[in-house]
């Protein structure tokens, strides 16, 4: 049975989800959202998702939302990417929701998908600093090892690059920060790994914001 994954091309959350899947070999199919346009919102995707957020995964009766917990099921289910210390993976996939994604998504979304007058004052500001001391605290951990929580890649891995490898500016760069830079690598050299614009469709060229 295949798989279905409710998401779009920008959606570092959903790219987490898409990319274990990818990378576990699960036999999946993406279903396009068309966010922007304010689809995640109707009342037809709320009936899919309460939240009115991607990822939302379609699996037979299962029905799952939020990347970790999707994330989770695959490592579960294909035996793949959940490493030899539970504990381990999952207190990375909670750094990284609290910490990396949940500053990362929203600053990428103020600076590059919102225009200029409707940004809060201070906000992607504000969120840059809380990111850079999360930069430091992966960049210090990867310094001594190849892997976040195991010596193979896990679904922690996947869920700390989330937003990592877009090319929007949010205040991440990548040659600012060597062992993430030389993790990022490796993960990019993983069989099957896929860029999130290639493995999520989208038209990103069309949302650069519009200044007035």
């Amino acid at each position: 049975m295949t798989a279905q994954l409710w998401c779009f091309g920008e959606s570092g959350n959903a790219y987490k989800a898409a990319l274990t899947m990818q990378l576990a070999g699960y036999d999946w199919t993406p279903v396009y959202v068309d966010f922007f346009s304010g689809e995640a919102r109707s009342p037809a995707f709320r009936a899919i998702n309460a939240m009115g957020e991607v990822p939302v995964f379609r699996e037979g009766d299962l029905t799952l939302t939020q990347s970790a917990v999707i994330q989770l099921h695959i490592a579960e289910r294909t035996g793949k990417f959940m490493g030899n210390n539970r504990n381990e993976t999952l207190r990375w996939l909670m750094f990284d929701n609290h910490k990396l994604s949940g500053q990362a998504g929203p600053a990428r979304f103020l600076l590059n998908f919102l225009p200029s007058d409707k940004r809060p004052a201070g906000a992607a500001e504000y969120l840059q600093g809380r990111l850079k001391a999360a930069y430091k605290v992966l960049d210090d951990h990867l310094s001594t090892r190849d892997w976040i929580a195991d010596d193979l890649p896990t679904i922690a891995d996947f869920a700390c690059c989330g937003y990592l490898f877009y090319p929007e500016p949010f205040g991440f760069d990548r040659k600012d920060w060597l062992y993430i830079n030389r993790w990022l690598d490796a993960i990019s050299a993983l069989p099957g790994w896929k860029h999130p614009y290639d493995l999520m469709p989208g038209n990103p060229s069309d949302r650069a914001p519009k200044e007035d």
